[in-house]
């Protein structure tokens, strides 16, 4: 795994933007950074593969025992009210994406390690999939990448389509830097390109009709089936949190994804994990307990890095701020992550479609990666 200095094409703000990667600029640096890469070799790849494969299993076996047992439930700070549509949404196994991305550490030598699974809201989507393979394309178009991600994300869509009503409409929050807005847009295209009619709208534009029960657009149609860029954990506290719960035990609307991935998103299921698969080379020692040795501290609902800090010794050495916390934290055994280059650390994301591994992006930051991380392509050599 090697990370090699380029110089930027001269006009790659106009190519990025081309493809939708409007929120491409940084605070100190671009977002999309392609003043370098990541080359990996063949067997490295496979290596990441296969373990992301196999985290997936694993995921599904600490699913199922979260879901039998409520006492384990109970520590995943989910209103009480919402375990039993947790419970029936994992045994229906409703339509879905089912994808998601697991952020590893990887030094490009040893086992890839668990850091958390991003599979409710996961965004850093069309960089992976669209941005960075075109940017291959021209720049070592003799290369391949570890990339089938969009194929696969429309092969889904197509798959669960005739399960699906024949309106999907995709949602997100009107955010400042367009992130969420890109990632919408393109999972718009993907559901497009397979058939299904979408319509696009704003978490804060959906209405809830009294007398119909069910929830509508700006235009009071009903919304039978819903692609929310937005997490569950803040679904479930809002001030409708009564008639969702009445939506979801009528069933009479498509959630995508489906309320189950509230578990899987919350990291209280990498304690879970351990205490199932102790030892586990892709996993990392991992409790509701603060440990002896160095150790990570993450709080269960913590997004992009919010709130978390790296304890060596005893002693806090980095921490971010944020409005997290409150719901516990779990603690993980530090992972060192190899210095790449001058302060960047570098945070692979590997994706799975339906629980096939499909792809992966990598992003760069300091030793806690955060919003402001960077997105670096890659390449495979050979």
């Amino acid at each position: 795994m090697i990370r090699q200095t380029l110089t930027p094409r001269p006009d790659w703000q106009a190519k990025v933007e081309a493809l939708g990667l409007i929120w491409h600029e940084g605070r100190e640096r671009p977002y999309w950074d392609e003043s370098a890469c990541y080359r990996f070799t063949r067997a490295q790849i496979d290596t990441i593969e296969g373990a992301t494969g196999e985290l997936y299993r694993l995921f599904l076996a600490a699913g199922e025992a979260v879901v039998s047992d409520p006492a384990l439930l109970n520590r995943f700070a989910i209103p009480p009210v919402f375990h039993d549509p947790i419970r029936e949404a994992w045994e229906a196994e409703p339509p879905a994406l089912n994808f998601g991305r697991f952020d590893l550490g990887y030094d490009g030598l040893g086992a890839p390690k668990l850091f958390e699974f991003n599979c409710d809201t996961p965004t850093s989507l069309l960089e992976a999939a669209v941005v960075q393979w075109a940017w291959k394309e021209e720049r070592f178009p003799a290369l391949d990448q570890y990339n089938s991600l969009h194929e696969a994300l429309v092969a889904r869509w197509a798959e669960i389509a005739p399960a699906l009503p024949a309106t999907l409409h995709v949602a997100h929050v009107e955010d400042p830097a367009g992130e969420d807005a890109v990632t919408a847009a393109y999972l718009r295209d993907t559901a497009e390109a397979a058939g299904i009619t979408t319509i696009p709208i704003l978490m804060e534009r959906i209405g809830w009709n009294h007398d119909t029960h069910c929830f509508v657009d700006e235009a009071d149609m009903r919304i039978e089936a819903l692609f929310k860029l937005y997490p569950w954990e803040w679904l479930v506290h809002e001030e409708f949190a009564g008639p969702l719960l009445d939506n979801l035990e009528r069933g009479d609307l498509t959630w995508i994804e489906p309320i189950w991935k509230m578990i899987w998103s919350n990291k209280a299921i990498l304690p879970v994990l351990w205490d199932l698969f102790p030892g586990h080379p892709n996993l990392l020692p991992t409790s509701f307990s603060v440990p002896g040795g160095d150790a990570v501290a993450k709080p269960l609902l913590s997004r992009e890095g919010a709130n978390v800090s790296i304890r060596k010794a005893g002693s806090i050495v980095a921490e971010t701020a944020g409005d997290y916390g409150e719901e516990g934290y779990i603690y993980q055994s530090l992972y060192r992550l190899p210095e790449a280059a001058p302060g960047c650390f570098p945070v692979l994301g590997s994706w799975v479609v339906d629980g096939a591994p499909v792809g992966m992006g990598i992003r760069e930051d300091g030793l806690i990666t955060s919003n402001t991380a960077r997105f670096v392509p890659h390449v495979i050599d050979g």
